[in-house]
């Protein structure tokens, strides 16, 4: 398989080979029966990554690559995209996307797939965005309110809470009225689809990429030098493949069916209305 040697791991971490890399970024996904996909950017010792994972139908998460660049950029974005359907990803069957955020990943990923693609916002960045908007005083409040709001079942009701929120902070900080209001359906998305609350939980958020870095620092100690994007890349692949050699089904994975009948009949939805 792909799995990096036991004793590479243990004793001496070495960076995944050019060829080990390759073997990562040219894995052919037309086997893999996806769902989800996420899509997230990572500053990697201050070089910036983008990171794509998927859950295919069974439950099981894949590492799909890993592309040097920001997902600020356009041209990165597309040309990720491109690579994944060269490798194989159908663009025939409807998918859940989690996206960090950024307008230009976002606008790459509706050029490819258009409704076939139905866009979940990531929550943890929505709120991080906020905060920067926002004094400290006020942190744990926003915190508390937008998880009531997310935490609602129903999409109208949550929707409703949303826009309380966004009335709030449109009290304190406009800006930040108009950043919630940017995306703020698709940080709902997960509730359009009526998924139950483990998959809420789970797509949500990007976390499913970051906890795969949460090891990184112990790995990478010893490297004093970050020479340039293509060391980090390499790093960064040996955390992905390393981590890669843990993956559990997600929880829930039982309840998946729900999601693929959920992305088809509001893909069909979408169409009747076309």
């Amino acid at each position: 398989g792909y799995g990096i040697q036991k004793s590479s791991v243990s004793r001496h971490w070495k960076a995944a080979s050019s060829q080990q890399l390759q073997q990562l970024l040219e894995r052919p996904l037309g086997e893999l029966d996806l769902c989800v996909l996420f899509l997230d950017g990572k500053e990697f010792h201050d070089f910036t990554l983008i990171v794509a994972m998927g859950v295919d139908r069974q439950g099981r998460k894949h590492v799909l690559g890993l592309w040097s660049g920001a997902t600020e950029n356009a041209v990165v974005c597309g040309a990720l995209l491109d690579d994944l359907i060269a490798r194989g990803l159908s663009m025939d069957k409807p998918y859940l996307f989690i996206l960090d955020g950024a307008k230009a990943l976002k606008k790459a990923v509706v050029s490819r797939f258009g409704s076939q693609g139905l866009i979940q916002r990531c929550r943890l960045h929505k709120k991080r965005n906020l905060q920067q908007y926002l004094p400290k005083k006020y942190h744990g409040m926003l915190s508390m309110k937008l998880r009531m709001a997310w935490g609602m079942t129903e999409y109208d009701k949550a929707y409703q809470e949303l826009r309380k929120v966004h009335d709030w902070l449109a009290s304190i900080n406009q800006a930040a009225a108009e950043s919630l209001e940017e995306g703020m359906e698709e940080t709902l998305t997960i509730n359009r689809l009526g998924l139950p609350s483990q998959l809420r939980r789970l797509f949500a958020s990007t976390n499913l990429i970051e906890s795969c870095f949460s090891r990184a620092g112990d790995l990478c100690r010893g490297v004093k030098h970050w020479r340039d994007g293509n060391m980090a890349q390499r790093w960064a692949g040996t955390v992905l493949l390393e981590a890669e050699t843990r993956f559990r089904r997600i929880q829930a994975y039982g309840q998946l069916p729900l999601l693929i009948n959920a992305l088809t009949n509001t893909l069909d939805k979408q169409e009747a209305v076309a």
